[in-house]
């Protein structure tokens, strides 16, 4: 838990960086391509690749394409029809994904975990629920793509580290993940980016791509990923939805946004109590009959 909450702290200043200086000025593909790279800077040189199961690499490989690739270009580009309430306003479904997901790979199905999700995207739906733009659909079904292929990267990776258990460290076996990634957005980039505005990023804007490329991208999605390991669907789902209040107190306080206070607390109460309705679940289901 204490890796989700720090890349969670990470994390809620990635969408305000991204939408106040990124979305609308720097190409979104290289944008991904560029904090990809910047991450497998950090983790290939130490990545091992002898002594580990080939099915392992490669599905760390599908993760990255799914969780990072897929994920952060159609997170980008919602950025350049929506605004960073909007955005984080159509990422509360990301725990429903979670849960339905884990549970058609487990093949079973917990209404618990279901509900507690539910409770968060409702606590996560109070703090956000403001008029949209016309533009709305386009960003909403970008959103959900997003949403649903972040969710099928965590539990996917997940259920490998549990299936391939290994005294290899975990970061040894994680720099896969930036190539799986690089193979997704790499080919975007140059079939539908622009190259030639890349001449015209500023030097904060660089700035700002080394940041989320060394941090958010390469520690964040490691440290994510591990904890995700430690925790239960149910409570890596509400963590996914603990991203909105803490990137909304982030977008008020260094950005000034507008912001609905009282709706901000009512949310994050019911955010938190939906952690207690899964571990009430978790125990509830342990107990004998």
């Amino acid at each position: 838990m204490l890796y989700l909450c720090i890349v969670t702290i990470l994390w809620a200043f990635s969408f305000s960086l991204i939408g106040q200086y990124l979305a609308g000025s720097v190409d979104s593909y290289f944008a991904v391509v560029t904090r990809i790279s910047l991450a497998a800077l950090v983790f290939l040189p130490i990545t091992q690749w002898r002594g580990v199961a080939s099915s392992f690499i490669k599905g760390v490989m599908i993760c990255g394409a799914l969780q990072f690739g897929i994920t952060y270009v159609c997170l980008y580009l919602s950025f350049s029809v929506l605004s960073v309430p909007e955005v984080l306003l159509f990422t509360i479904l990301t725990p429903l994904h979670i849960t339905l997901i884990d549970d058609f790979l487990n093949h079973r199905f917990q209404p618990w975990a279901l509900v507690a999700a539910l409770v968060a995207v409702f606590g996560a739906g109070i703090i956000r629920y403001d008029a949209i733009n016309q533009n709305f659909l386009m960003g909403f079904l970008l959103l959900q793509v997003a949403n649903f292929t972040f969710a099928a990267g965590q539990v996917y990776y997940k259920k490998l580290v549990k299936q391939f258990p290994s005294d290899i460290p975990q970061y040894k076996r994680w720099g896969y993940f930036y190539i799986g990634g690089f193979l997704v957005a790499f080919p975007a980039f140059l079939l539908l980016g622009s190259p030639s505005s890349v001449l015209s990023i500023t030097a904060w804007q660089w700035g700002i791509l080394v940041w989320l490329g060394l941090a958010a991208s390469a520690l964040g999605m490691y440290w994510w990923n591990k904890g995700a390991c430690q925790v239960d669907a149910g409570t890596l789902g509400i963590m996914n939805n603990a991203l909105i209040p803490a990137g909304l107190l982030v977008n008020l306080i260094f950005w000034n946004h507008q912001a609905d206070i009282p709706r901000l607390i009512l949310g994050g109460i019911i955010i938190a109590s939906s952690l207690w309705i899964n571990k009430l679940g978790r125990v509830t289901q342990k107990q004998p009959i």
